[in-house]
């Protein structure tokens, strides 16, 4: 694709016809060995609860159901194993309603309406809300069974005054985020990060929040969480503004809040909202993919260039707003582009990426009523089983309609491959060969080549009959907008007793090429590919 740096090459050599009748073509990936592009979290998938009641609707559909903060089936035992399937997954808590919400104290000195009210004429369209303790009690229990690692989104609003011009000023109040924060370090929950407001950056949605106001809050919330958490050996990180990137502002909160933020998070929708009958063709136009590394990589640039230890995540991102397109964001289609997402953001240094949503919307990865993991929830924990936080570089330099990732192998030997065909005509088959030189430039810009050059100091990887393993994930009767996903053939299915299938590779001679279908998405560990980068 267009992951042009020098290390990994993919040059198609022969073209010819499978016995399907589709065209088929052959090639070598060359995957850059000598060092890591980027390194990620170990944890970096990551998925997001919102608050959203049943009455939150768009385009004429309420596809939330029970799937709020507020009203979720905690104890429902599929969502407990799906969560556990990670061990761990990173879950955000947040969303446009998080800055309506305030938080039961202890003494009950105020009531506390565990819902939301619908109202067009109120900020976001509905009421204030109220996070009850026994609720946070239920949520905590429910991340200790299933192993979860928390980042809660706090209410940047509170004590601002909203004006006219849609602007928020004022300091924020951190009493009421202070009486939680106590409480849940009194009751010994664990909470891997606090974050503070949802999309008020920039221009913000709704409403928004200047980048000196906003680095003056973070600071407030660095302080806070510092003096409640005295003694405490591990403390949680520090993370803002969740909001859709602007370079000024962006930058203009990073020089600021140096020393106080610990993760600078952003929003990804880049694919327009859900209503677009248009949708599924931007998921499969390459170029739409292509254009989303501009964002990772100024974000990047932005972080690396500030010389603090501030980390960038993607903080919330479904793709297509306004809850996602039934049939398409909930579909097999929709993992070309999530795991398009997931290769560019960890490729450009990007530590987490949180997924909207876990359940909830038309872009769960679970389903929304019955809780059965739809097609992106095998894709995500196919990627945190086998990619690794060494991120290395890849490129396929004939279609950008194949896309190419490689990490080294997550707590294993060797090296683990993504490729994603998002082409509906054409399979190929692949060999792999590593190249060791350093790479030319950190850049993933797509380079047509016609024939291979003659590189001396590309070394074709020898593995003779160690075999490898691959993950191959194809749609249910080829249809790309079913909901029903197959591995290596066989369809998935979560068993009477709730468990989720086991995910088995198919073994195959390192020898032979790899083999990618049209509209499909191959996994591959080589466990005997032995890098310096891993």
């Amino acid at each position: 694709s267009f992951f042009a740096s020098g290390s990994v090459a993919l040059y198609i050599f022969l073209y010819s016809i499978n016995y399907l009748g589709s065209p088929t073509s052959e090639g070598i990936v060359v995957v850059g060995g000598l060092s890591p592009v980027a390194v990620t979290d170990e944890d970096f998938v990551c998925a997001t609860l919102d608050w959203w009641p049943p009455e939150k609707c768009d385009y004429g559909t309420c596809a939330w159901d029970h799937a709020s903060i507020l009203n979720l089936d905690l104890k429902n035992p599929l969502l407990v194993n799906a969560v556990k399937a990670f061990s761990p997954l990173k879950i955000r808590l947040g969303g446009t309603l998080q800055d309506k919400v305030m938080y039961q104290t202890e003494d009950k000195s105020r009531p506390c309406t565990p819902f939301f009210s619908k109202n067009p004429s109120l900020l976001f369209g509905f009421s204030q809300g109220c996070l009850p303790l026994t609720r946070w009690d239920q949520l905590h229990s429910f991340f200790r069974q299933s192993g979860a690692l928390v980042i809660f989104g706090l209410n940047a609003l509170h004590g601002k005054s909203i004006h006219n011009d849609n602007t928020a000023t004022g300091p924020w109040d951190p009493s009421n985020a202070a009486s939680l924060i106590k409480y849940t370090v009194n009751n010994g929950y664990n909470v891997y990060g606090w974050e503070l407001g949802n999309e008020l950056s920039g221009t913000g949605i709704g409403v928004r929040i200047s980048s000196d106001s906003y680095a003056s809050d973070t600071i407030a919330l660095h302080d806070l969480i510092h003096t409640i958490y005295e003694g405490v050996d591990l403390k949680p990180l520090i993370i803002a503004p969740g909001g859709f990137f602007d370079p000024t502002w962006y930058s203009q909160f990073l020089s600021k809040t140096t020393g106080s933020l610990s993760a600078i998070t952003h929003h990804i929708y880049n694919l327009g909202p859900g209503s677009d009958a248009h949708l599924m063709d931007r998921i499969l136009n390459p170029d739409v993919l292509d254009g989303g590394a501009g964002v990772f990589r100024n974000l990047r640039d932005l972080v690396r260039g500030s010389g603090s230890s501030v980390t960038a995540w993607v903080g919330e991102s479904g793709g297509a707003y306004n809850s996602g397109r039934n049939g398409v964001t909930n579909a097999f289609v929709f993992s070309f582009w999530y795991l398009d997402q997931l290769g560019l953001a960890s490729y450009y240094d990007h530590k987490v990426y949180c997924r909207q949503t876990l359940i909830g919307g038309n872009y769960g990865l679970l389903n929304t009523t019955t809780f059965a993991p739809n097609p992106d929830f095998y894709s995500a924990l196919l990627w945190h089983r086998l990619m690794g936080p060494r991120v290395l570089s890849a490129t396929f330099n004939v279609t950008n309609k194949v896309r190419a990732y490689a990490h080294c192998a997550k707590r294993s030997l060797g090296i683990s491959l993504l490729l994603v065909n998002i082409d509906g005509n054409n399979s190929y088959d692949l060999r792999v060969e590593h190249d060791l030189t350093t790479p030319r430039r950190n850049s993933r810009k797509h380079i047509r080549l016609h024939r291979a050059p003659k590189w001396s100091h590309v070394k074709q990887q020898q593995l003779g009959e160690v075999p490898r393993e691959e993950y191959h994930l194809t749609p249910l009767d080829g249809n790309i907008q079913s909901r029903v996903v197959l591995l290596n053939g066989k369809e998935l299915i979560v068993d009477s007793s709730n468990q989720i299938p086991v995910l088995e590779p198919v073994q195959v001679n390192s020898s032979d090429p790899i083999k990618v279908d049209p509209y499909s998405i191959v996994f591959v560990h080589f466990p005997s590919m032995d890098l310096p980068a891993c």
